[in-house]
């Protein structure tokens, strides 16, 4: 099954495929010839869009995206992403021109191809004008280095202005049962404006698997480590949402990954999470929640135990909050 990545977007599996946590930013990960063989694992599964990042790693991500990838070539979407300092988001932001191209073509070679098929700016960075960024990604798209433009975790302000340079192909932000934020402003823009919408973390960085409580600990190196939501007192009192999610998901013959997952899917036939995994049934599971159907009872009854779950936690720690919504 796929989807249209908005008005001008390329056609995609409903489901894709997050390469991130391959081997950043959720501990050790795995190793190169692992991941390698997961991401063709994703494909054989039915993904058909990956989405990587110079920032993970730096590079190695990119490097084994475009290795595993490379045989596939013109059968994927391929997503990545400008925007930091030396490729290192602790050391600010960076969208400069100049360093947008330098990016975009260190990333052409890494990721063994002609073309990057989708490239957004990592977080919008307040000292370049929005106006100069679609500019130079205009510039690459009529070169023929990139095909789309997209922002992530960009606020309406900054959608508008890229837009009105360079239409916007999608937007990638954090959305899921217990991320809500995007449905006030940032949907309803990208329906007005024919973008589409790739949630990340659409599984709540785990947390809507059920496998994680206030006794997991998370491995050296895991960023869900120093995020407030993560905190032993906030699992515990978020356990409510993952009791919801079994009850509808035993209804449903499924996991509650697979109704956080079918339920993102129901919102907006433009809207394509990119859950991640290391583990292959756990690809297999992911990749299973889009022959899942929720019923319009199905997603009132969701909604209207929701109004009455109120998540504990912010979703960043305060120095990463600065960077969102801009």
């Amino acid at each position: 099954m796929t989807r249209k990545l908005g008005t001008i977007g390329p056609q995609v599996s409903d489901i894709g495929f997050g390469c991130m946590g391959l081997n950043f930013a959720l501990g050790a990960g795995i190793g190169k010839q692992d991941a390698i063989s997961l991401i063709r694992d994703a494909f054989q599964n039915g993904a058909t869009f990956f989405d990587t990042a110079e920032a993970y790693g730096p590079f190695t991500n990119e490097e084994w995206v475009g290795e595993a990838l490379a045989p596939l070539r013109d059968r994927v979407v391929i997503a990545t992403k400008f925007g930091f300092k030396n490729a290192d988001p602790t050391s600010g932001v960076d969208s400069r021109p100049q360093h947008i191209r330098e990016v975009a073509e260190a990333s052409l070679k890494r990721l063994k191809t002609d073309r990057i098929d989708l490239l957004y700016q990592h977080r919008v960075d307040p000292k370049v004008p929005m106006e100069d960024v679609a500019g130079t990604v205009k510039d690459l798209i009529r070169e023929g280095k990139v095909k789309h433009f997209g922002l992530s975790e960009a606020g309406v302000k900054s959608i508008r202005s890229a837009h009105a340079v360079q239409p916007v192909t999608a937007l990638q932000s954090e959305y899921s049962l217990w991320w809500r934020e995007p449905e006030s402003e940032v949907l309803p823009t990208c329906e007005e404006l024919g973008i589409g919408f790739v949630p990340f973390s659409p599984l709540g960085k785990g947390f809507l698997t059920g496998k994680i409580d206030e006794n997991t600990q998370f491995p050296k190196g895991d960023f869900r480590s120093i995020v407030p939501r993560f905190a032993p007192e906030a699992r515990k009192a978020n356990r409510s949402l993952i009791t919801l999610l079994e009850s509808i998901a035993k209804e449903k013959r499924a996991t509650p990954a697979q109704i956080a997952l079918a339920w993102v899917l129901a919102q907006k036939p433009w809207i394509v999470p990119i859950p991640g995994t290391t583990k292959l049934h756990r690809l297999k599971e992911n990749m299973g929640a889009a022959a899942i159907e929720l019923t319009a009872g199905d997603l009132r009854k969701i909604d209207e135990a929701l109004r009455s779950i109120k998540v504990q936690g912010e979703r960043y720690p305060s120095s990463f909050a600065a960077l969102v919504g801009k």
